[in-house]
Parts: structure tokens; sequence; C-alpha cells
């Protein structure tokens, strides 16, 4: 098993960047497929964005494409997510993800270790 530890949020105007990392640790040999989910309170978790082992393969929300892009660099067991243009509606806390599989499930179900969260928030 894989654990997951999240920085990078913080607070920042609307039209402004942050880049999330996620360093994972442990027992991460069969942990391919690795996400980024997002949740503000009373709402369920939402998809953000997925990568395959590889980096080949992703896939993002439509919220966020365009917008956001997801990579890994395996060497440093850490997972990345450059967040540009940044809105309002973007304020969230942001959670890693990841899942023994080479899958790129959109469904946070799918996915069996998490990290903390880190909260994002988007100002006027």
């Amino acid at each position: 098993q894989a654990q997951l530890v999240e920085s990078g949020g913080g607070l920042v105007q609307a039209g402004g960047s942050l880049r999330l990392s996620c360093a994972a640790s442990g027992r991460t040999f069969s942990t391919e497929a690795m996400g980024w989910f997002r949740q503000v309170p009373g709402k369920e978790r939402e998809f953000v964005a997925t990568i395959s082992w590889s980096g080949a393969g992703t896939r993002y929300s439509d919220s966020v494409k365009g917008r956001f892009t997801i990579s890994r660099d395996n060497a440093k067991n850490t997972m990345y997510l450059q967040m540009n243009s940044l809105k309002p509606e973007d304020t969230a806390v942001y959670y890693c993800a990841g899942r023994d599989g080479s899958y790129i499930y959109t469904d946070s179900k799918s996915y069996a270790y998490w990290g903390q969260g880190t909260q994002v928030t988007v100002s006027s």
C-alpha cells in the first residue's frame, strides 16, 4: 500500500496558478493509476484528473480541461497537478489518490489510497 502526502495548496486570486504535489511512499510498486479529486462542504467528492503509470493516459473533468495538467515523476514517486487560470469555483479541498491497477478510473470509489487533502482557495 502507498501513503500519499499532498502539498502546494493555498490562496490565490482568480486567474492565478498553483501547483499541487502528491508524494507517495511505502509500498508503491503496484500503485499504478493515480488521480486528483476535490470536495467542498456539503457536496460529494468530485473527479478532477487521473493519470496512468507512464503518464501517457490522462483524463480530465470538463470543468478543468484546458486549465489543469496532471503529471507524474515516478523516479520521485510524485504526482503533480498544475492549475492555471483558476476560478473561484475551483475552491475546494484537493485530494490525491492512488490505486493498485492500471485503469484510470474517474470514480473516487475505485481508489484505495488517499492523501490528507490540501485546501485551495481562489478569490475573486
